[in-house]
């Protein structure tokens, strides 16, 4: 897989002990890569990263990517090959509690993770990841194009617009220019779910909580629509990404793209949860939602992604329909409470990587060769 040109890398990672981060770590550890991990803490209790026992895998830091001068400490530390940015404040709710904190780690944060990559004294290929949120979503009913409006009406997808421009900004500003040590692309996908993901105000998590706890779960927005897509997704291009900017035979240095879902695979927060309770098999719930009438913050009701330029420049593309996606999302966590051994949560896991990676091959994804 990627040409193996992960093997034996050094490679850093923000945000691994959260959920994308720490199926991120378990792949680039199946394929031999040494990879280097900046949190600032644990975000959940179940946690991913805890239960894959990602500590003993992986080389890992506590330290938060608002210090601006630990970030180009480690940074200059361990000279890392690739590197992948995903820590954030990823929930939009708790964006309204506290929009400063969001703002600061979102946006500040992603400059100091700019600010150590000026530190790096070797080539180094950098896949910053934002959000499908970073656009100004008028809810128009195409996908949003990489070039159109950034912007956002609530903290959390204004924090995300900002990062890109700070992005695009550090770009034309210090790593295009010839010598640059610097690679880097952006990579926008949203609305990502699969097992281990225990985040707050989450849909997928907050049912299999409430489903163990034997009671329904409350739904705010039964009919918003979502490019839901299983976090093997994104993570398959951003590895791709990352792959395309160190063979260098396309030239996508400083380029946004979309990750996504193919346009037919939008779908209901209801429809969503109709698919993924079919795999539960504890408990004889009558009722597996409630419609919840309050709408506390505004959340965008419909939210739709073009992935052409992705298709074009990555030759990157989805490889699960949105069955297969629930499917794999509610298989995993009814492994995890119901079926599951307390050794074999990260076998499994790496199990379904491989599945992943089937599917991927029947679609011709040029990655997996």
């Amino acid at each position: 897989m990627f040409n193996n040109i992960f093997k034996g890398k050094k490679i850093i990672i923000t945000g691994n002990t959260g959920f994308k981060g720490s199926w991120l770590s378990l792949w680039l550890y199946q394929l031999g890569a040494q990879v280097i991990g900046i949190s600032k803490d644990i975000p959940s209790n179940p946690s991913l990263f805890e239960e894959l026992e990602l500590a003993k895998k992986t080389d890992h830091h506590f330290a938060n990517i608002c210090d601006g001068d630990k970030m180009k400490k480690l940074f200059a530390e361990h000279q890392p090959d690739f590197v992948f940015h995903l820590a954030a404040q990823p929930i939009v709710s708790l964006s309204y509690e506290d929009p400063v904190d969001t703002f600061m780690t979102n946006t500040i944060g992603t400059a100091n993770i700019l600010e150590a990559l000026k530190g790096i004294r070797k080539i180094c290929h950098a896949v910053i990841i934002t959000s499908d949120k970073c656009y100004d979503n008028v809810e128009w009913i195409w996908g949003y194009r990489e070039l159109d409006a950034l912007g956002g009406k609530d903290p959390y997808s204004a924090s995300k617009g900002a990062a890109e421009l700070v992005i695009k900004t550090y770009f034309h500003s210090y790593f295009n220019k010839p010598d640059s040590n610097i690679r880097l692309t952006t990579v926008r996908a949203g609305n990502v779910i699969g097992g281990g993901d225990w985040a707050l105000n989450r849909i997928v998590p907050d049912c299999f909580r409430a489903w163990m706890e034997g009671r329904p779960v409350k739904i705010r927005n039964p009919y918003s629509t979502r490019p839901w897509q299983h976090v093997l997704e994104p993570l398959s291009g951003y590895l791709r990404a990352a792959q395309v900017l160190a063979e260098n035979k396309v030239n996508i240095h400083g380029e946004p793209f979309n990750i996504g879902p193919n346009a037919d695979q939008n779908h209901t927060v209801l429809e969503l949860l109709q698919s993924v309770s079919q795999y539960w098999k504890s408990g004889k719930l009558k009722e597996h939602f409630e419609i919840e009438q309050s709408k506390a913050f505004h959340e965008a009701g419909l939210l739709k992604l073009n992935c052409d330029k992705a298709l074009f420049y990555l030759q990157w593309k989805p490889a699960l329909d949105f069955e297969a996606t629930a499917t794999l999302t509610g298989e995993w966590y009814n492994y995890y409470y119901n079926d599951r051994s307390a050794a074999d949560i990260s076998d499994y896991t790496m199990k379904q990587i491989d599945a992943y990676v089937v599917a991927a091959r029947k679609k011709s994804n040029a990655w997996t060769q």
